[in-house]
């Protein structure tokens, strides 16, 4: 078992100025599978998240990928998070505002939250980022030891984009278990550069456009995994894990990416004004639209279990980058470009589909093996 600490270990490629992981390094303990292996090991009922994915070094093509997406779409970026960020002083205020990321996803966006604060107000907010996982909630632990830090803190949890609104359902068992076993309180709400599920009521879009962070896995998210829970090797009471990768370190674009878009800051001002006002005249109730989606492609082409459909463009993105594709569903009548969709498609040999009757520009369906 691994020796339970009252600290986390330091682990991440950022500046602990810009993010601290509240994880457990297991870097020495976890096993990693590879991409069939785990998919089968998946849907005969290992929980995803004991164990990981075979990392490599990204191939040119992906590398190439993400740096014309942040190219073609960092100030469309900058936008939303000043757009999502502007939000979230408007409902909490400054006073004890406290950022909690979900990593991985969700932990550039902390990031650039919090540095649209120091630009814009001149503030420096606290940013931890920790793990939630389906099925097995969030890191209770993680949450004690943020109120352990800032006994008043005033948390808003971030995560990178929404789904089907797995996540969005979890985090909201989560705190409500939380809450009702503590007498610290931790509020539910989400909040996303992205919400083309229509999800969730804090967001910087609802577009269904390409994060590029969506392009990598751990060289964009500061050389940390996806978190673990595996009590084979881990305490019930410690902090969730990960594997720090530092191997790859001499392909991390972590800071790069953050760097990038947060120079777009002073450009878009004026945009995130009108973000806001266009806003302010909508009925940003979630509807959970892209459910509706979901259960009609789930008819339709007879998959046993939603868990294999993964739409929007940032999770199609990831089914072809390390899932076992089945196909990929398009939709026309969306105007975004998919075409690295269509190369990544391609260069897997998965079929690709018209499909018009969704929300989203895009579903990539996993093949039930």
């Amino acid at each position: 078992m691994l020796k339970r600490k009252l600290i986390p270990d330091q682990m991440g490629s950022y500046n602990e100025d810009d993010a601290i992981f509240l994880l457990r390094d297991i870097s020495d303990y976890v096993f990693e599978t590879k991409t069939e292996e785990r998919e089968s090991l998946i849907q005969s009922g290992i929980h995803y998240s004991e164990m990981l994915p075979v990392e490599y070094h990204p191939p040119k093509e992906y590398i190439n990928l993400f740096h014309d997406t942040l190219k073609k779409y960092s100030e469309r970026l900058a936008v939303a998070i000043g757009t999502v960020a502007e939000q979230i002083i408007e409902r909490k205020g400054m006073d004890n505002l406290v950022l909690v990321s979900l990593a991985r996803a969700g932990t550039p966006i902390g990031v650039l939250i919090k540095r649209y604060y120091a630009y814009k107000y001149q503030i420096n907010v606290p940013h931890y980022s920790i793990s939630i996982i389906r099925g097995r909630g969030i890191d209770e632990a993680a949450i004690d030891y943020i109120f352990e830090q800032h006994s008043h803190a005033n948390i808003q949890v971030i995560d990178g984009w929404t789904g089907k609104g797995a996540i969005t359902f979890e985090l909201a068992e989560a705190c409500e278990k939380y809450n009702s076993t503590h007498s610290n309180y931790i509020d539910p709400s989400l909040a996303v550069l992205a919400d083309p599920g229509h999800c969730v009521d804090i967001y910087g879009t609802r577009d269904d456009f390409l994060i590029p962070s969506a392009c990598l896995n751990s060289t964009v998210s500061g050389l940390v995994s996806r978190t673990v829970l595996n009590y084979e090797f881990m305490s019930k009471d410690d902090l969730h894990g990960a594997k720090f990768y530092k191997e790859l370190a001499d392909a991390d674009l972590s800071n790069f990416y953050v760097d990038t878009i947060s120079e777009d800051f002073g450009k878009v001002e004026e945009q995130v004004k009108q973000s806001l006002e266009q806003l302010r005249q909508e009925d940003k109730t979630p509807t959970w639209l892209g459910m509706d989606s979901i259960e009609r492609i789930q008819n339709i082409y007879n998959i046993s279990n939603t868990h294999f459909i993964k739409p929007g463009v940032g999770e199609t993105t990831r089914v072809l980058l390390r899932r076992i594709p089945w196909k990929i569903l398009i939709n026309p009548n969306h105007s975004n470009d998919l075409s690295h969709i269509l190369f990544l498609a391609k260069e897997r040999n998965v079929p690709v589909e018209e499909f018009r009757d969704m929300s989203y520009t895009c579903c990539g369906i996993i093949k039930e093996v």
